[in-house]
Formats: structure tokens, sequence, C-alpha cells
């Protein structure tokens, strides 16, 4: 067996499980980018901020359903790598982190940048592991990689110390960790559920994050379309179903419309898949109806029955349970709930045409109903859109102002929401898709976190749009201060860049939009841009104050309790 350095090793690892990109920026020249030297295979991603690099891995592997790999170097590195590693624990997504950390024997004794980097991961990943013996790094690898995967996916931390890292030693081959390990349902509990569906006079299912990682769209559109049942999804779940489909009505609690709070005020039977089922989705949990049935699916048996307690409960990878499901509903009910469908369908045709007259309306200072309603029109499909969620970033999640008119075309924070993950995101979602328009709606708060990594993107040729929704401050915050008798405190940007002037130095375009009537033909330019390779800033200056009608009804909602 010949010697290698720990860090051939991990290069060797990652070679094996088919890494395609490994994001952050180096420390020490002796650690993992040196061995990536030599790895055609693999391509360094150099971003600005540490963060950026955990944020792009979380997107890329919410997109490809597969795990994605960063580094950050040890002390700070890894202080601001922790955002993206609390985003991608909240969303699910299998992020591998593997980062140096300082030698055993200088342990405790005041070394540079020594700091306990396992203390500060392991509250937000699922496994966090110091790899203390080099022989064990195939061993930690292929755990990392497997724990990413299966059960509930989530992010891993594995830190190699530099003794480690850079010593030769003779380390075992590394063997590929197992595929996606799926569970099916108990079929007692399969059959009560299907029991509940049959007898339900207005189903209604609500798709979360773990429907998407399952893989369960075709499983979700065709039960709903068998009993005629809207589907809702949470920010996390949606993409499961287009939503241009007529069973579509869009997300649940502070991101619900008219049409979704319609459905979930008269619902008898709520079935929720994937779902965590948290506060905004549910709004505190007061959005299941008195006398209402629920049936819960989910693969982590820590989530059962953790907010609301289900009449029946099913432990089990949502495409496998959605297909035993849906045999027992077909064996078992002898007619299609045709009206249904067609009634459902109805109420969803009228409020489309409503909302489609509302946003036609040219008002000043601009609506972002109408900026993320033209957006939809002009990139239309085969379009990802990335997500902040500030008080007018929200606008993007209301569907039908913006429809998401592919499958999975769709990267929104987790319960977190930090600020700037939609702006990075859309690197990684570029990179998953290479062959798709990508946009980010942001705020200029969200905007301003972490715009520096808009040049990541001008350096790997990867062209983006960044439409600004301008308010010269903080929406949210500012809202609140409102209610409280405009108690306004350090939420004005008194001070801010000409965004314009930022995109140019860039190597951008950039545009300033201020007049309604100028939306369109900013946003086909900038399509055009991109198109052509360019990468794209718009500036767009809105009316701070409007809110939609599942804000301000979530908002009256949780001030009562």
């Amino acid at each position: 067996m010949n010697k290698i350095t720990g860090w051939e090793a991990v290069v060797e690892a990652l070679k094996t499980e088919n890494i395609k990109y490994v994001f952050g920026m180096p420390s020490s020249a002796k650690d993992l980018y040196d061995a990536l030297y030599d790895e055609p295979s693999i391509e360094a991603i150099l971003v600005r901020h540490e963060a950026a690099g955990g944020f792009i891995a979380m997107s890329h592997s919410l997109l490809t359903g597969k795990p994605s790999v960063c580094f950050a170097s040890q002390g700070p590195g890894i202080a601001n790598l922790m955002p993206a590693m609390l985003e991608a624990y909240a969303t699910c997504a299998p992020v591998i982190a593997i980062c140096p950390g300082i030698d055993g024997y200088k342990n405790g004794k005041g070394a540079f940048q020594e700091t306990d980097q396992m203390a500060l991961m392991k509250p937000i990943t699922k496994w966090a592991f110091r790899v203390e013996y080099a022989e064990k790094i195939p061993w930690a690898i292929n755990r990392a990689f497997y724990l990413a995967m299966n059960g509930k996916p989530g992010p891993i931390y594995l830190e190699i110390p530099t003794e480690i890292g850079r010593g030769e030693f003779e380390i075992p081959q590394y063997v590929k960790a197992p595929e996606k390990i799926r569970t099916s349902g108990d079929l007692e509990n399969i059959k009560q559920a299907a029991q509940l569906l049959i007898k339900a006079q207005k189903p209604l299912i609500i798709s979360g994050g773990g429907a998407r990682s399952s893989r369960a769209h075709e499983e979700i559109r065709e039960l709903a379309e068998l009993f005629g049942a809207p589907v809702m999804t949470t920010p996390s779940g949606r993409g499961i179903i287009t939503e241009d489909h007529p069973l579509s009505f869009g997300q649940v609690g502070l991101y619900r419309t008219r049409l979704g709070i319609q459905a979930n005020n008269e619902t008898d039977l709520m079935i929720t898949i994937g779902s965590r089922n948290e506060e905004f989705q549910t709004a505190a949990w007061k959005l299941r109806p008195d006398d209402c049935k629920f049936i819960q699916i989910d693969i982590d048996p820590f989530e059962i029955n953790r907010n609301w307690t289900p009449d029946t409960a099913i432990l089990g990878d949502a495409k496998l349970v959605l297909k035993q499901l849906l045999k027992e509903v077909k064996e078992n009910k002898g007619h299609f709930w045709k009206d249904r469908y067609k009634e459902n369908a109805s109420k969803k045709q009228e409020y489309e045409i409503e909302i489609s007259q509302e946003c036609q309306a040219n008002e000043t200072p601009i609506k972002t109903k109408k900026v993320v309603f033209e957006l939809n029109k002009v990139f239309g499909k085969n379009t990802i859109i990335t997500h902040e969620n500030g008080l007018q970033d929200l606008w993007t999640y209301y569907s039908p102002y913006y429809k998401v008119l592919d499958l999975d075309a769709t990267v929104a924070p987790g319960e977190q929401t930090c600020m700037g993950v939609g702006v990075m995101g859309a690197l990684g979602a570029k990179l998953a898709h290479p062959d798709k328009k990508v946009v980010c709606v942001t705020g200029d708060g969200a905007f301003q976190m972490y715009n520096q990594d808009v040049l990541t993107a001008v350096q790997y040729k990867t062209p983006i749009t960044w439409v600004i929704l301008n308010s010269y401050g903080l929406g949210w915050p500012k809202y609140g201060q409102k209610a409280l008798g405009e108690r306004y405190i350090v939420t004005d940007f008194l001070a801010q860049p000409d965004f314009v002037q930022l995109a140019h130095s860039y190597g951008c375009y950039g545009e300033r939009v201020e007049d309604p009537k100028d939306i369109t033909g900013a946003l086909e330019r900038a399509l055009g841009e991109n198109q052509a390779g360019r990468s794209v800033i718009l500036d767009i200056i809105i009316d701070s104050e409007d809110v939609s009608q599942g804000f301000a009804l979530y908002n009256n909602m949780k001030s009562k309790g």
C-alpha cells in the first residue's frame, strides 16, 4: 500500500463519489487545494466569502438531489461558514463541509486560529466528526456521504487536523457510500390513510421539502388528480408540481394567497408529506381547521406528532409511501372525483384572471407584484428562481403572481431565512443546471450582505440576473415599527451604493427602473444579456409598504396569540 497524504485521500474519496465542484477558498497552501491541483475531474470554485461557498453548495445539492462539498479555513473561516450550514440544516440539504483543524498536540495551547470548531458545528449539522487517525479518512467520508443522504437529509461537518491532512500514511482505498436507501410505510397505516382519503369531501395535500428530496413529483400529481385535491407546498416543497397545473394552489402559512386561504379553511382532511409543519408554514400552528382529519407522512420519526397529532401517521420515504397509498385507494374506491377536480380547477382559473388584471396597473411607486408578474412572463419556462425572504421578496412566493413553471425550479431558504442565501445560491443553481435561466429576486438589504460574490458568477461565466427590490431599508422590521406607532429606528439606508455603477464595476449589465412602464423592457434586456453570457443587476425602486393578503393575515393571527 503506497503512502499518501490525508488530503490526497480526501480527494480520492471525492472523485469516487463523483463530486464535480468544491466551493470555498484555500487556507494553507498544503491543505485540500494542493491535493485538488492534480485532480482535473474536480473544479475548485473560488468564492469571496466562506458563507458563499456553503450557500452555493446548499443550492447545488437541493437542485441536483446529491451531496455537494464546501471548504473553509480553520477559526474565522469556519465561523463565516456557519450561517450557510445553519440554513442547510433548515432546508435538509446534503452539504458536506470538509475543513482543517489544528494539530492535536497544539490543542489548548493557544495555537494560531485555535477554535472549538466541533462545538460550533455540532448543533447545526446532522453529524460532526473530527478525524483523529488518517486511516479513518475513508470511513469518515463514506459515513458522511451516507448520512447526508439517508433518512432526513442534512449537512455534515468533517474536520481534518493539520498533521492528519498533511502527513503521509498508508490509507485504505476508498469505497463508494451506499446509494439512498428507501423505506416503505406500515401497511396497516396505509390502509387507515386510504380510508380517510376516500371518505374526505375536501382533502388538501401539503408537500414539504421531504417530498422533493424523495423525488415524489409524479406520485403527488397523480394523487391530486385522482381525488381532485388542491396541492399546496412549503417554500422548500415548492416545485413538486408545476404551478400552471390546475390543482396547484400555491404555498401555505405566511405564503398563502386567497385561493390557498380558502382551501385551507374548508378542508376536512389535511395530508402533509415531508413537512415539519413549522411556525411560518402553519401560522404558529393555528392553520389546522377544527374537526379536520390529519394524515402525516414523514421519513423522520422525530417529526411525527411534533406539533399536530395526526389521525394517521406513516413513517417512510414519501415516494414509496405514496406509491403504496395510490395502490390502496385504487383497489378500494370505485370512482374518480371528476367534479371536484373541475370545481377546483375553475376556482384557480378565475383567480388567475383576477391576478392578471390586478398586475396590469402602472402604479407608482412600483408595486413588487407587478415586477414578479412581468418577470415570470419574460423569463418563462426553463427558469430557476432563488429566493430571499424579506417583506417585498415574499411576493415571489405568492403564486400566481410568480408561478414556478418547471419541476424543482426554485430554491428557497428554510425556516432560518438567512439573508443572502438566494443572492449566493443563484450560482449553485446555475452550476447545477447551466442550460437553465437563473434569476434571484432580492431586497436591497439582503443583496448588500453578500453581493461580493456576484464576481464569482462573472469569473466562472455563469450568467445570472439579480433583481433588486430597492426600498432603501429593511422592509420587514420597518413594517413592524410602523405598527408600533411609526417608531422607526435603524431600518432606513441613508447611504447606499449606486447599484448600476456597482454592476458595471463587476463587469455586469446594470439598469435602474423607476417607471412601471419600463419594467418589461428592462427584464427583456436582462434576459438578452444573460443569453449573451453576461450577468445582470436590475435596481428597481419599489413601494416599500405594499404587502400581500397572506402576509397581512399571518401578522394579524400572530398578533392575536
